[in-house]
């Protein structure tokens, strides 16, 4: 059993930056690929990015490549995304969910068992 606790959303001006962190329970955690989903007003959750249990595969979504980063720090059972040059497209309540298991299905949130409650990152132009 894993809980997931995201923090770090806020506001933003365009162009800006903000870290969110995902702070998860459970001795276990470095065994589980972490991905970030996101999901604006009137629209479906989308991938944004993902990282295996021992943090050296990355996956990004094209539309953060070059501007999003995950990473991991499993002596703190936390994963971060660290957003760069923000835009108001980006504005959205942002996921950290939790998988078992790392393959190309990551990419897919029915692919993951454990789910944070959300944090909500606001972004004006």
């Amino acid at each position: 059993q894993v809980q997931l606790v995201e923090s770090g959303g806020g506001s933003a001006q365009a162009g800006g930056s903000l870290r969110l962190s995902c702070a998860a329970s459970g001795r276990t955690f470095s065994t589980y690929a972490v991905g970030w989903f996101r999901q604006a007003p009137g629209k479906e959750r989308e991938f944004v990015a993902a990282i295996n249990g021992g943090g050296y595969n990355t996956i990004h979504a094209d539309s953060v490549k070059g501007r999003f980063t995950i990473s991991r720090d499993n002596a703190k059972n936390t994963v971060y995304l660290q957003m760069n040059s923000l835009k108001p497209g980006d504005t959205a309540v942002y996921y950290c969910a939790a998988d078992v298991n790392w393959s190309p299905s990551v990419t897919w949130a029915d692919e993951y068992d454990y789910w944070g409650q959300g944090t909500q990152v606001t972004v004006s132009s």
